[in-house]
């Protein structure tokens, strides 16, 4: 996922409107960028994850995770020496959290209270990216992109157990809460589902006409499936049968969907600068509504008790000239704008 945002950047998309003054925007929903957070630091940036128990950030930033308390949106600690990291994984009934380190091909392991690092384990694929915490099974996977497979990792004792060929580049994934996990596969525009314990794919389905799926989220209740697709739109997808029921509109860009069980709501948010909300009208039939957020935010976070997503971004100057060795050069970020916007309906 990392490197989709690179791309993005490099095509000089990711100028976010830091420090602008907030604005209700008027929309059907009522959804709004109603906060701007400041955070310190120099570095890119990957995934965000909410901590539902405490209501802090785990945001991934290039070599250390940041941690924010979303109420104050004071900078409370970081997770050192994490090369390369895609995302953060909670287990919450163990106490610990996990890293997906693309660079290191490791994940570290670190206490989710005092948020001090406990181990670290190499994994058996090559640039672990997506990584979920399965509570059925106490297991870790990190989704390997180079790898094009599984790691398998007992929560328990911090061990990897098995390693899951995919056959193609995975990205985002979701669980089930009963022992069966989907993940998407990038280059061949498939959902793989696989059983968590046993380790072997029940199902391959390919999911035309979305291309290049990335995030995936889910709706447990109706055994819905949404996944963020290249050529934007958001495959609607019974998870049951693998059939994609709808295909609402998105935008350019997205990287990371979400769903909100209260509200019934599927977001994706798009690098173009807008957060696309997904609701089903009646059965199989879906709206889709865009409203702005700012360029380059293309992954977020959901506080479900809340229903406030959480996106990140910052604002890039202009690249460099071109040269021999740097044919498409990236723009560089501007140094103290990296900023997380809080959407919601307040204000």
């Amino acid at each position: 996922m990392f490197a989709r945002f690179l791309s993005l950047a490099a095509l000089g998309l990711a100028s976010a409107l830091v420090g602008a003054p907030l604005a209700a925007q008027t929309s059907p929903s009522g959804y709004h960028v109603t906060r701007r957070i400041p955070v310190a630091g120099d570095g890119g940036w990957d995934y965000v994850t909410f901590d539902t128990a405490r209501s802090r950030l785990f945001i991934s930033r290039s070599t250390r995770v940041q941690v924010v308390d979303a109420n104050s949106g004071q900078l409370i600690g970081e997770i050192p020496n994490t090369g390369g990291v895609h995302g953060i994984a909670l287990a919450y009934s163990l106490n610990k959290g996990y890293t997906s380190n693309g660079r290191d091909t490791t994940v570290t392991v670190f206490d989710f209270v005092s948020l001090e690092p406990r181990k670290v384990i190499h994994v058996t694929g090559a640039n672990p990216d997506g990584i979920l915490y399965d509570s059925v099974t106490q297991r870790v996977f990190t989704f390997n992109g180079r790898g094009q497979n599984i790691t398998a990792i007992d929560a328990v004792g911090d061990t990897v157990v098995g390693t899951l060929a995919l056959g193609g580049k995975p990205e985002a994934a979701v669980s089930d809460d009963a022992g069966h996990i989907f993940v998407n596969i990038e280059d061949r525009s498939l959902i793989v589902e696989f059983d968590a314990a046993k380790l072997t794919i029940l199902h391959s389905y390919p999911i035309a006409p979305c291309t290049s799926p990335s995030g995936l989220a889910m709706d447990r209740a109706h055994s819905l499936l949404f996944a963020g697709c290249d050529n934007k739109m958001m495959a609607v997808i019974d998870a049951n049968t693998g059939r994609v029921i709808a295909t609402p509109p998105t935008d350019e860009g997205t990287d990371a969907d979400a769903f909100d069980p209260i509200t019934g709501i599927a977001f994706s948010s798009n690098g173009a600068g807008t957060l696309t909300l997904v609701t089903q009208t009646t059965p199989g039939n879906f709206t889709s509504e865009s409203i702005p957020t700012a360029r380059g935010a293309r992954t977020m976070a959901l506080d479900p008790k809340t229903h406030r997503a959480y996106l990140i971004t910052a604002t890039f100057g202009p690249p460099p000239a071109p040269t021999a060795a740097q044919p498409h050069p990236r723009p560089a970020m501007v140094p103290g704008s990296f900023v997380v916007l809080v959407v919601g309906k307040e204000g």
